[in-house]
Protein backbone atom coordinates (compact mmCIF):
# COMPACT_ATOMS: atom_id res chain seq x y z
CA UNK A 1 0.00 0.00 0.00
CA UNK A 2 0.99 3.67 -1.42
CA UNK A 3 1.86 5.88 2.27
CA UNK A 4 1.13 9.17 1.75
CA UNK A 5 0.25 12.33 3.92
CA UNK A 6 -1.01 14.28 1.49
CA UNK A 7 -3.57 14.50 -1.55
CA UNK A 8 -1.08 14.74 -4.13
CA UNK A 9 2.30 14.33 -5.02
CA UNK A 10 4.13 16.03 -8.23
CA UNK A 11 6.74 13.26 -9.47
CA UNK A 12 9.95 14.97 -10.15
CA UNK A 13 11.90 11.78 -10.93
CA UNK A 14 12.75 8.94 -9.23
CA UNK A 15 16.81 8.41 -8.36
CA UNK A 16 18.47 5.80 -7.08
CA UNK A 17 19.45 5.62 -3.35
CA UNK A 18 23.42 4.89 -4.56
CA UNK A 19 23.33 3.90 -0.04
CA UNK A 20 20.83 1.23 -0.56
CA UNK A 21 20.21 -0.76 -3.43
CA UNK A 22 16.36 -1.96 -2.49
CA UNK A 23 15.28 1.54 -1.62
CA UNK A 24 14.94 4.67 -4.09
CA UNK A 25 14.65 8.42 -3.25
CA UNK A 26 11.16 10.36 -4.52
CA UNK A 27 10.88 14.28 -4.52
CA UNK A 28 7.77 15.53 -3.16
CA UNK A 29 6.37 19.07 -3.49
CA UNK A 30 5.42 18.52 0.04
CA UNK A 31 7.62 19.28 3.20
CA UNK A 32 6.90 16.22 4.67
CA UNK A 33 8.10 12.66 4.34
CA UNK A 34 6.36 10.00 2.87
CA UNK A 35 7.27 6.56 2.83
CA UNK A 36 5.83 4.62 -0.12
CA UNK A 37 5.22 1.20 -0.11
CA UNK A 38 3.61 0.96 -3.31
CA UNK A 39 4.94 3.19 -6.06
CA UNK A 40 2.72 6.00 -7.12
CA UNK A 41 3.79 6.66 -10.55
CA UNK A 42 2.45 8.10 -12.86
CA UNK A 43 1.66 10.97 -10.62
CA UNK A 44 1.23 14.70 -11.60
CA UNK A 45 2.97 16.30 -14.50
CA UNK A 46 6.68 17.69 -14.72
CA UNK A 47 8.78 18.86 -11.69
CA UNK A 48 7.91 21.49 -9.16
CA UNK A 49 10.83 23.86 -9.64
CA UNK A 50 13.06 23.28 -6.93
CA UNK A 51 10.90 23.33 -4.25
CA UNK A 52 10.72 19.56 -3.82
CA UNK A 53 12.05 17.76 -0.73
CA UNK A 54 13.34 14.10 -0.61
CA UNK A 55 11.45 10.75 0.72
CA UNK A 56 12.83 7.94 1.01
CA UNK A 57 10.20 4.99 0.05
CA UNK A 58 10.29 1.60 1.72
CA UNK A 59 9.82 -0.26 -1.86
CA UNK A 60 12.02 -2.84 -3.18
CA UNK A 61 13.83 -2.85 -6.39
CA UNK A 62 12.08 -4.97 -8.10
CA UNK A 63 8.31 -3.20 -7.08
CA UNK A 64 9.84 -0.11 -8.46
CA UNK A 65 11.18 -1.51 -11.85
CA UNK A 66 7.67 -2.98 -11.86
CA UNK A 67 5.91 0.46 -11.90
CA UNK A 68 8.73 2.44 -13.59
CA UNK A 69 8.85 -0.68 -16.73
CA UNK A 70 4.57 -0.80 -16.44
CA UNK A 71 3.87 3.14 -17.73
CA UNK A 72 5.49 5.50 -20.07
CA UNK A 73 8.28 7.61 -18.40
CA UNK A 74 8.40 11.67 -18.61
CA UNK A 75 11.35 13.49 -19.15
CA UNK A 76 13.83 10.71 -20.62
CA UNK A 77 13.86 9.03 -16.75
CA UNK A 78 14.65 5.21 -18.37
CA UNK A 79 18.30 6.21 -17.45
CA UNK A 80 17.32 6.26 -14.01
CA UNK A 81 16.29 2.59 -14.16
CA UNK A 82 19.02 0.31 -12.17
CA UNK A 83 20.68 -1.75 -14.05
CA UNK A 84 18.46 -4.96 -13.95
CA UNK A 85 14.98 -5.58 -15.43
CA UNK A 86 11.80 -7.23 -13.99
CA UNK A 87 9.01 -8.82 -16.29
CA UNK A 88 5.73 -7.03 -15.71
CA UNK A 89 2.82 -9.24 -16.30
CA UNK A 90 -0.23 -7.92 -17.34
CA UNK A 91 -1.85 -8.85 -13.64
CA UNK A 92 0.85 -6.50 -12.57
CA UNK A 93 0.24 -4.06 -14.89
CA UNK A 94 -3.72 -3.08 -14.05
CA UNK A 95 -2.72 -2.71 -10.78
CA UNK A 96 -0.44 0.28 -11.83
CA UNK A 97 -3.33 1.40 -14.27
CA UNK A 98 -5.77 1.08 -11.79
CA UNK A 99 -7.71 4.99 -11.54
CA UNK A 100 -6.82 7.18 -8.62
CA UNK A 101 -10.58 6.63 -7.34
CA UNK A 102 -9.70 2.92 -6.64
CA UNK A 103 -6.18 3.33 -5.73
CA UNK A 104 -5.25 3.23 -1.68
CA UNK A 105 -2.42 5.38 -0.69
CA UNK A 106 -1.88 5.10 3.03
CA UNK A 107 0.18 6.60 5.00
CA UNK A 108 1.22 5.69 8.83
CA UNK A 109 -0.62 8.96 10.23
CA UNK A 110 -3.79 8.53 7.89
CA UNK A 111 -5.47 6.34 5.29
CA UNK A 112 -6.89 8.54 2.47
CA UNK A 113 -7.58 7.90 -1.09
CA UNK A 114 -5.07 10.18 -3.19
CA UNK A 115 -6.94 12.04 -6.07
CA UNK A 116 -3.92 12.08 -8.81
CA UNK A 117 -4.30 11.70 -12.45
CA UNK A 118 -3.59 8.34 -14.03
CA UNK A 119 -1.85 7.98 -17.54
CA UNK A 120 -4.39 5.33 -18.62
CA UNK A 121 -7.10 6.85 -20.57
CA UNK A 122 -8.95 3.88 -20.59
CA UNK A 123 -8.52 3.23 -17.34
CA UNK A 124 -9.49 7.04 -15.92
CA UNK A 125 -13.58 7.25 -15.41
CA UNK A 126 -14.98 9.57 -18.07
CA UNK A 127 -18.54 10.63 -18.70
CA UNK A 128 -20.02 10.28 -22.36
CA UNK A 129 -19.36 12.71 -25.07
CA UNK A 130 -22.87 14.67 -25.24
CA UNK A 131 -22.56 14.01 -29.44
CA UNK A 132 -25.88 14.28 -30.22
CA UNK A 133 -27.02 17.12 -28.24
CA UNK A 134 -29.90 15.53 -26.65
CA UNK A 135 -28.45 14.61 -23.04
CA UNK A 136 -29.11 10.67 -23.70
CA UNK A 137 -25.77 8.93 -22.51
CA UNK A 138 -26.67 11.05 -19.44
CA UNK A 139 -30.25 10.18 -19.43
CA UNK A 140 -29.22 6.79 -19.92
CA UNK A 141 -26.99 6.40 -16.62
CA UNK A 142 -29.98 8.55 -14.87
CA UNK A 143 -32.55 5.88 -15.83
CA UNK A 144 -30.32 2.54 -14.60
CA UNK A 145 -29.43 4.59 -11.43
CA UNK A 146 -32.86 5.15 -10.62
CA UNK A 147 -34.31 2.02 -12.30
CA UNK A 148 -32.13 -0.31 -10.38
CA UNK A 149 -33.64 0.83 -6.76
CA UNK A 150 -35.86 -1.67 -5.49
CA UNK A 151 -34.57 -4.39 -7.69
CA UNK A 152 -33.13 -7.39 -6.76
CA UNK A 153 -30.97 -9.26 -10.03
CA UNK A 154 -29.19 -12.21 -9.95
CA UNK A 155 -27.06 -11.07 -13.02
CA UNK A 156 -26.08 -8.07 -13.99
CA UNK A 157 -25.04 -6.78 -17.71
CA UNK A 158 -22.57 -3.88 -18.64
CA UNK A 159 -21.27 -2.79 -21.13
CA UNK A 160 -21.34 -1.30 -24.65
CA UNK A 161 -23.57 -1.75 -27.85
CA UNK A 162 -22.94 -5.06 -27.78
CA UNK A 163 -24.46 -5.49 -24.57
CA UNK A 164 -27.58 -2.66 -24.88
CA UNK A 165 -28.83 -4.47 -28.26
CA UNK A 166 -28.63 -7.60 -26.70
CA UNK A 167 -31.86 -6.59 -24.44
CA UNK A 168 -33.60 -5.75 -27.79
CA UNK A 169 -33.76 -9.48 -29.22
CA UNK A 170 -35.39 -12.78 -28.06
CA UNK A 171 -32.74 -14.24 -26.93
CA UNK A 172 -32.53 -11.92 -23.96
CA UNK A 173 -36.25 -12.46 -23.13
CA UNK A 174 -35.57 -16.31 -24.12
CA UNK A 175 -32.50 -16.99 -21.83
CA UNK A 176 -31.47 -14.03 -19.56
CA UNK A 177 -35.05 -12.82 -18.33
CA UNK A 178 -35.32 -15.62 -16.77
CA UNK A 179 -32.46 -15.08 -15.07
CA UNK A 180 -33.77 -11.84 -13.57
CA UNK A 181 -30.82 -10.00 -15.53
CA UNK A 182 -30.52 -6.40 -15.92
CA UNK A 183 -29.02 -4.76 -18.85
CA UNK A 184 -26.84 -1.88 -18.47
CA UNK A 185 -25.31 -1.38 -21.64
CA UNK A 186 -24.81 1.81 -23.43
CA UNK A 187 -23.90 2.53 -27.12
CA UNK A 188 -20.55 3.69 -27.87
CA UNK A 189 -19.06 3.06 -24.90
CA UNK A 190 -15.37 2.21 -23.72
CA UNK A 191 -13.97 1.31 -20.49
CA UNK A 192 -13.74 4.47 -19.18
CA UNK A 193 -16.99 5.20 -19.71
CA UNK A 194 -18.56 2.10 -18.15
CA UNK A 195 -15.62 3.12 -15.19
CA UNK A 196 -17.62 6.40 -15.07
CA UNK A 197 -20.76 4.87 -14.90
CA UNK A 198 -20.14 2.21 -12.06
CA UNK A 199 -18.51 4.50 -10.12
CA UNK A 200 -21.57 6.76 -10.17
CA UNK A 201 -24.62 5.06 -8.59
CA UNK A 202 -25.12 2.40 -11.31
CA UNK A 203 -24.01 -0.74 -8.42
CA UNK A 204 -25.69 1.39 -5.26
CA UNK A 205 -28.71 -0.31 -4.88
CA UNK A 206 -28.09 -3.64 -6.70
CA UNK A 207 -26.20 -7.23 -5.43
CA UNK A 208 -26.23 -9.58 -8.21
CA UNK A 209 -25.07 -12.44 -7.81
CA UNK A 210 -22.76 -12.77 -11.30
CA UNK A 211 -21.92 -9.17 -13.03
CA UNK A 212 -21.16 -9.78 -16.63
CA UNK A 213 -18.72 -7.27 -18.07
CA UNK A 214 -18.47 -6.83 -22.06
CA UNK A 215 -16.39 -3.61 -23.58
CA UNK A 216 -13.41 -2.75 -24.83
CA UNK A 217 -13.55 -2.97 -28.95
CA UNK A 218 -14.45 1.05 -28.97
CA UNK A 219 -11.77 2.14 -26.59
CA UNK A 220 -10.21 4.19 -30.38
CA UNK A 221 -6.90 4.86 -29.84
CA UNK A 222 -6.27 3.13 -27.06
CA UNK A 223 -3.26 0.56 -27.09
CA UNK A 224 -4.00 -3.34 -25.84
CA UNK A 225 -2.27 -3.01 -22.72
CA UNK A 226 -4.08 0.52 -21.94
CA UNK A 227 -7.91 -1.35 -22.67
CA UNK A 228 -6.90 -4.49 -20.86
CA UNK A 229 -5.79 -1.91 -18.00
CA UNK A 230 -9.38 -0.24 -17.95
CA UNK A 231 -10.95 -3.23 -18.12
CA UNK A 232 -9.48 -4.86 -14.81
CA UNK A 233 -9.86 -1.25 -13.11
CA UNK A 234 -13.73 -2.14 -13.77
CA UNK A 235 -13.11 -5.70 -12.45
CA UNK A 236 -11.94 -4.33 -9.20
CA UNK A 237 -14.14 -1.48 -8.94
CA UNK A 238 -16.86 -4.08 -9.10
CA UNK A 239 -14.79 -6.40 -6.68
CA UNK A 240 -15.02 -3.11 -4.06
CA UNK A 241 -18.67 -2.27 -4.73
CA UNK A 242 -20.09 -6.30 -4.97
CA UNK A 243 -17.51 -8.06 -2.97
CA UNK A 244 -19.70 -10.83 -2.76
CA UNK A 245 -20.43 -10.93 -6.83
CA UNK A 246 -18.47 -12.96 -9.30
CA UNK A 247 -17.07 -11.47 -12.22
CA UNK A 248 -17.65 -12.92 -15.51
CA UNK A 249 -15.62 -10.58 -18.77
CA UNK A 250 -16.59 -11.75 -21.97
CA UNK A 251 -13.65 -11.90 -24.80
CA UNK A 252 -13.89 -8.63 -27.31
CA UNK A 253 -15.19 -10.31 -30.36
CA UNK A 254 -13.18 -9.77 -33.73
CA UNK A 255 -14.38 -6.69 -36.15
CA UNK A 256 -14.08 -6.02 -39.55
CA UNK A 257 -14.50 -7.78 -43.04
CA UNK A 258 -11.28 -9.08 -43.69
CA UNK A 259 -8.29 -8.80 -41.00
CA UNK A 260 -7.18 -5.20 -39.95
CA UNK A 261 -5.49 -3.63 -37.05
CA UNK A 262 -8.79 -3.22 -35.11
CA UNK A 263 -9.21 -6.91 -34.74
CA UNK A 264 -5.39 -7.81 -34.34
CA UNK A 265 -5.82 -5.79 -31.30
CA UNK A 266 -8.89 -7.52 -29.94
CA UNK A 267 -7.29 -10.49 -29.86
CA UNK A 268 -4.42 -9.19 -27.87
CA UNK A 269 -6.56 -7.66 -25.68
CA UNK A 270 -8.29 -11.21 -24.49
CA UNK A 271 -4.83 -12.53 -23.90
CA UNK A 272 -3.69 -10.41 -21.73
CA UNK A 273 -7.38 -9.96 -19.79
CA UNK A 274 -6.97 -13.43 -19.55
CA UNK A 275 -3.29 -13.69 -17.69
CA UNK A 276 -4.73 -11.01 -15.72
CA UNK A 277 -7.80 -12.46 -14.49
CA UNK A 278 -6.24 -15.78 -13.83
CA UNK A 279 -4.88 -14.79 -10.55
CA UNK A 280 -7.91 -13.33 -9.40
CA UNK A 281 -10.62 -14.77 -7.39
CA UNK A 282 -14.40 -15.06 -8.19
CA UNK A 283 -13.38 -13.72 -11.96
CA UNK A 284 -12.79 -15.52 -15.45
CA UNK A 285 -12.90 -14.23 -19.27
CA UNK A 286 -14.91 -16.19 -21.26
CA UNK A 287 -14.33 -16.44 -25.09
CA UNK A 288 -17.91 -15.71 -26.79
CA UNK A 289 -16.65 -15.75 -30.15
CA UNK A 290 -18.01 -19.22 -31.81
CA UNK A 291 -16.23 -18.98 -34.60
CA UNK A 292 -17.26 -15.84 -36.27
CA UNK A 293 -13.82 -15.80 -38.49
CA UNK A 294 -13.75 -17.72 -41.68
CA UNK A 295 -11.03 -19.89 -42.80
CA UNK A 296 -10.22 -17.25 -45.55
CA UNK A 297 -9.93 -14.34 -42.54
CA UNK A 298 -13.32 -12.68 -43.64
CA UNK A 299 -16.67 -12.12 -41.16
CA UNK A 300 -19.97 -12.74 -42.68
CA UNK A 301 -22.40 -10.11 -42.53
CA UNK A 302 -24.87 -12.45 -40.97
CA UNK A 303 -23.44 -12.99 -38.26
CA UNK A 304 -21.76 -9.43 -37.69
CA UNK A 305 -24.23 -7.31 -40.15
CA UNK A 306 -21.98 -4.36 -40.29
CA UNK A 307 -18.71 -6.56 -39.03
CA UNK A 308 -18.70 -5.21 -35.75
CA UNK A 309 -22.47 -5.63 -34.14
CA UNK A 310 -24.62 -9.10 -33.97
CA UNK A 311 -27.13 -10.51 -35.85
CA UNK A 312 -29.73 -12.16 -34.07
CA UNK A 313 -28.40 -15.40 -35.68
CA UNK A 314 -24.57 -14.04 -33.88
CA UNK A 315 -26.58 -13.24 -30.58
CA UNK A 316 -27.63 -17.27 -30.63
CA UNK A 317 -24.40 -18.38 -31.25
CA UNK A 318 -22.76 -16.27 -28.90
CA UNK A 319 -25.65 -16.46 -26.20
CA UNK A 320 -26.33 -20.19 -26.02
CA UNK A 321 -22.97 -21.23 -24.61
CA UNK A 322 -22.83 -17.98 -22.32
CA UNK A 323 -26.26 -18.93 -20.94
CA UNK A 324 -24.89 -21.96 -20.04
CA UNK A 325 -22.15 -20.59 -17.88
CA UNK A 326 -23.88 -18.14 -16.38
CA UNK A 327 -26.70 -20.84 -15.41
CA UNK A 328 -23.30 -23.09 -13.69
CA UNK A 329 -21.73 -20.06 -11.99
CA UNK A 330 -25.87 -19.25 -10.61
CA UNK A 331 -25.98 -23.00 -9.14
CA UNK A 332 -22.93 -23.00 -8.09
CA UNK A 333 -23.27 -19.99 -5.91
CA UNK A 334 -26.39 -20.88 -4.65
CA UNK A 335 -24.76 -24.31 -3.03
CA UNK A 336 -22.62 -22.53 -1.37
Amino acid sequence: MIKSTEDSISYCGPQPNTHNRNHIIYRTCRPASICIYDCALPLAGPGCGGSCTEAETSLHAEEVLLQLEAVPLPYGLQQHLPTFRHQVSPAEQWQLQRPAQTRSYHTDRTDKVMSSGDSNPAATPTPGVDTQGDGRWMSLHNHFVSNSKGKEPDVLFVGDSLVQLLHQFEVWRDLFSPLHALNFGVGGDATQHVLWRLSNGELAHISPKVVVLWVGTNNHGHTAEQICGGIMAIVQLIKDKLPKAYTLVLGVLPRGKMPNPLRERNAQVNKLVQEAVSSLPHTSLLNVDPGFVHSDGSISHQDLYDYLHLTPQGYQAVCQPLHAHLKSLLEKQAEN
